[in-house]
């Protein structure tokens, strides 16, 4: 057995359960260090991005949100997913910013970095701050969206409200916990193009190779349509 900290999880085996919208289901065959194999299951996700948007006044821009999975709404972030390919996670961030808040920020930066949930999913997002708010325009909502309610509450009020379980979005909590923390201990922000070397990919690469995969089998099809 290898010393603590030193092993090499190779997967030796890995096939696809289940790949929907928004998510994938992998299972992997993974060697661990006793030289035994074992089956792991991997939900993949999308990359998502957060705002922790701040006005003038202290408040923080949360939103309240229906979540089907739990069956009741939430206070949040403005938050959405890195569900284009390519796209910078900072413009991500600006375009959930206005179109869930109607709200723009001249200043930005990057506020914490989190493993949603690391046991199963390679779910992770980044959560941005920022600051100089002003109104810009905002799309017609659609879905949940279309049901949201603006909620600007103080800083401490807030950390207040996540320490009491009234706030219990895990992206909230961090991102107001972490806010809180950074300025009581004065700690710097990350630039807004910091690297970020955990954002995950693997969904999207697959979304992205299904894509492909249905666009050129119907052109075969096309091509053998022409032909007949």
């Amino acid at each position: 057995m290898s010393e603590p900290g030193s092993h090499d999880f190779q997967t030796v085996s890995s096939r696809v359960l289940y790949s929907g919208a928004i998510l994938a289901l992998r299972q992997d065959q993974v060697a661990m260090p006793d030289g035994r194999v074992a089956e792991r299951e991997v939900i993949e996700h999308h990359g998502a991005v957060a705002v922790l948007a701040l006005d003038d006044d202290g408040n923080v821009v949360l939103i309240r949100q229906y979540r089907h999975p739990i069956g009741t709404r939430l206070l949040e972030l403005p938050a959405g997913l890195l569900d284009i390919d390519g796209e910078d996670p900072l413009t991500a961030a600006k375009r959930e910013l206005a179109e869930e808040t109607g709200l723009a920020a001249e200043q930005w930066s990057v506020l914490v970095d989190v493993a949603l949930s690391p046991g199963f999913t390679d779910e992770a997002l980044r959560v941005f701050f920022a600051t100089g708010l002003s109104a810009t325009d905002r799309p017609d909502p659609e879905h949940e969206e279309a049901d949201l309610e603006l909620v600007r509450m103080p800083v401490q009020q807030a950390v207040r409200a996540a320490l009491a379980g009234q706030i219990v979005n895990a992206t909230a909590v961090a991102g107001v916990l972490a806010y809180a923390a950074a300025t009581a201990g004065q700690v710097p922000m990350r630039p807004a193009d910091a690297p970020w070397p955990g954002q995950p990919t693997a969904f999207l690469r697959r979304k992205s190779a299904e894509a492909r995969s249905t666009d050129e089998a119907t052109e075969r099809g096309d091509v053998a349509a022409g032909e007949g």
